[in-house]
């Protein structure tokens, strides 16, 4: 077992001379702003299982996993074993492979609304083939999603992703709201945006759009809207508004699918025509991938006699990728899911522990292997309640430093946590105990912004 570090705040001269060279080629010095920070990121060195070292030696536990993309954190031997197996035998090439055919039969078998599946990239390209797998099998162009959610970086994908008080419109119909400066006013006439978890409003917004509705997209647990689940009778009701007007029911379950086994879905009833996937099914590589019924993923079929969807990726299903995520999705077993979500149970009432004992107003929400820190006494089920002003964010971003530089532990930006096997309880205490230390420290900034709103 790794010991921690106690020396450095990993704001080194080397890693700053580093980021003044990245800023010289790269906008910003960063290629995903999800690693921006001021004054300049932080770089890492090495990683193995839940640790990760940066450039200066300093040791974290990894509790941010690559954005919830490594479920048995870094580097696990069985993977690395299978990976150079296939690197010595090629990357890529212009033929199919048997690996891709061995992950395909692997992810239909655990889904259980999955017949058939295709391969992507990436999450992003998951939720784009899907969102077009639906136009072109219902012919209609709308796609409704919640107010908030995040699927990604398709244009249609990412409207109202981080709409604000200023141009969220009414709770009655939620305004279509650009990401990106210069999107097509097209884009926003074809998206539909609801509340989340809202059944009257909900249904109210998609009946006024079902002519033109292709699909309702939902992800199960949207971690930007507040990471809280989807009510089991809010699916049901969609599920039915989907098959009263002729349109699909389609999940993101990119991130979720660590949820549960079968993924998030498993949870319900009645499941979706489609799924995207991602992260956690790659391996550690760079992954996508999209499956439904075997009705809908026929418009992919190049053997029908019109073709609807024509779909193609130089990577896509590449005999690394494909390699990595059947081992990992394999050791991910039934009693692997179980364990982590068990142990995730145990990391969010020790943090609610600290909660109380800081005295300070927060709270947690999550599911599975996923729980997320607000610093609302009251946990939010929308988001418009998960919506932090910058005071707020501020402070949770003081949080954050403070279990960087103090704690030795590695959180995503909102103060979420997605787990891996590769963590033990030991890690889970290290993580309370810091996250005591961080709400103490922050407690006279949070006392103060309570003065200031009074």
């Amino acid at each position: 077992m790794s010991t921690l570090s106690k020396k450095g705040d990993g704001s080194s001269a080397r890693q700053q001379d580093i980021y003044r060279k990245a800023c010289e080629v790269i906008p910003g010095g960063v290629s995903r702003n999800t690693v921006f920070n001021t004054p300049h990121p932080y770089y890492a060195s090495h990683a193995s299982g839940c640790f990760v070292t940066d450039l200066d030696g300093i040791e974290r536990i990894d509790f941010a996993n690559n954005m919830a993309s490594l479920i048995h954190g870094h580097a696990h031997p069985a993977v690395i074993e299978a990976v150079i197996s296939q690197l010595q035998r090629g990357t890529a090439y212009t033929m199919a492979t048997v690996a891709e055919v061995e992950f395909a039969s692997l992810l239909c078998e655990r889904v259980e609304g999955v017949d058939k599946i295709r391969f992507t990239n990436s999450g992003t390209e998951a939720v784009m083939a899907m969102m077009k797998a639906a136009r072109a099998y219902t012919g209609r162009p709308k796609i409704a999603k919640a107010e908030g959610a995040y699927h990604g970086t398709y244009d249609f994908a990412e409207i109202s992703q981080t709409s604000s008080p200023a141009n969220w419109g009414s709770i009655d119909r939620p305004s279509s709201v650009p990401l990106a400066h210069g999107t097509p006013e097209g884009v926003l006439n074809d998206m539909v945006i609801f509340p989340f978890n809202d059944i009257e409003r909900t249904l109210s917004i998609l009946d006024a759009h079902a002519e033109t509705l292709a699909a309702v997209m939902i992800d199960p647990v949207p971690h930007r809207v507040g990471l809280v689940p989807a009510d089991e009778r809010y699916i049901e009701e969609l599920y039915r508004w989907t098959r009263r007007n002729g349109a699909l029911l389609i999940f993101d379950e990119v991130i979720t699918l660590r949820v549960n086994y079968g993924g998030a879905q498993q949870r319900y009833s009645q499941k979706p025509d489609m799924t995207a996937m991602g992260k956690i099914i790659g391996g550690g590589f760079p992954v996508g991938a999209f499956g439904g019924s075997s009705e809908v993923m026929k418009v992919l079929d190049p053997r029908e006699s019109r073709l609807l969807f024509p779909h193609s990726g130089t990577f896509s299903a590449n005999p690394i990728t494909t390699t990595a995520g059947r081992v990992a999705m394999e050791l991910f077993d039934e009693e692997s899911v179980a364990g982590l979500n068990k142990l995730t149970s145990i990391a969010t009432d020790q943090i609610r522990e600290a909660i109380k004992v800081a005295g300070v107003p927060a709270s947690v929400t999550g599911s599975g292997s996923m729980l997320r820190v607000h610093l609302s006494e009251t946990p939010p089920s929308t988001y418009r309640e998960a919506y932090q002003e910058r005071e707020v964010t501020l402070i949770l971003k003081e949080l954050l430093e403070h279990l960087y530089h103090k704690g030795r532990i590695m959180m995503i930006n909102t103060c979420s946590c997605m787990m891996s096997t590769a963590i033990t309880r030991r890690e889970i205490d290290i993580l309370s105990e810091a996250m005591l230390n961080g709400f103490r420290a922050i407690k006279p900034a949070l006392e103060k912004l309570k003065e200031k709103e009074v």
